[in-house]
């Protein structure tokens, strides 16, 4: 963890300064801020909110409160433990539409969103729950899983129950075998799903069909229907769909919040955006050029 970990809002300077020290360390996942700092206890459920943050939104909010609020599987009640993770793995290269250092303080402030967030719906219950914002040189998913297992950040790797909070696209690509070449077969996916879980939100577009397609999409794999690809049927078992946007919210995208930004629509925005979020973009005039 870097050295200057306190619980005032790094400046991107300092952010930029630890990520170059990470990338050119060999390790490959790293905390590079707690919120509050210095936890007591490794936890005993970890969840995971893996994405670009590019930037964090609204509907990355629900997905982390819901779960820490709602998720009846969990081993323990609290404290709980969120780590926003953010994958550098081209940090060599300049990102867009913003710099990897201007995301990991817009995860710092949405940190605080959620601590924020969880604190006014749960009161004294979520005492004690830190969230981590950290930084991984892996691509693969099931490599994240093991390399925040085998860290010892968290504690004994077996100790540790992972969630994953996904969209359900992501579970589509997770599950589809022409990502784990040479063989294509789904068998390294046991290493997430032998001890861990996925809690996967709906998607509520036509892409994706609705609610009974996705069911069904996760049946076939209860149903042996995935076993010539080396898929499990116990594997459905640590599977979570969840209800995502509900009737008459928002729809929130990365995409929507640029364009909004561009015309400086701060009523759109703050529909999408938590208000500590969207002046820091306009602070730092973020996402007002074309990418």
């Amino acid at each position: 963890m870097d050295d200057d970990n306190d619980d005032a809002m790094p400046s991107p300077q300092i952010l930029l300064k630890a990520l170059r020290t990470f990338t050119s360390s060999p390790h490959s996942f790293q905390i590079l801020r707690s919120f509050p700092p210095h936890p007591p206890h490794p936890p005993k459920t970890l969840y995971i909110l893996d994405s670009s943050f590019n930037p964090p939104t609204l509907a990355h909010l629900r997905i982390c409160t819901t779960a820490l609020l709602k998720d009846r599987n969990a081993r323990t009640a609290a404290p709980k433990r969120l780590l926003l993770l953010l994958a550098t793995q081209n940090a060599d290269k300049a990102p867009k539409p913003a710099g990897f250092e201007q995301r990991l303080c817009m995860m710092c402030l949405f940190a605080r969103d959620v601590l924020r967030q969880v604190g006014s719906q749960a009161g004294r219950e979520q005492h004690g729950m830190i969230v981590d914002v950290g930084v991984t040189k892996l691509p693969m998913f099931v490599d994240k899983v093991r390399e925040i297992e085998s860290s010892g950040v968290y504690g004994k790797g077996e100790d540790v129950e992972q969630v994953h909070l996904v969209g359900y696209d992501t579970l589509v690509r997770l599950l589809d075998a022409k990502y784990y070449p040479p063989d294509h077969r789904l068998g390294s996916l046991g290493a997430l799903f032998g001890r861990h879980r996925v809690r996967v939100t709906r998607r509520d577009d036509d892409q994706w069909g609705g609610k009974k397609e996705q069911n069904a999409y996760v049946q076939t794999l209860a149903d042996g229907e995935r076993e010539g690809e080396g898929g499990k049927r116990e594997w459905a078992d640590r599977i979570e769909l969840i209800e995502g946007r509900q009737e008459g919210e928002e729809v929130v995208s990365s995409t929507k919040v640029r364009d909004a930004v561009k015309r400086g629509d701060r009523h759109v925005l703050g529909k999408l955006l938590s208000q500590n979020v969207t002046n820091w973009i306009f602070d730092r005039r973020l996402y007002e050029e074309d990418e």
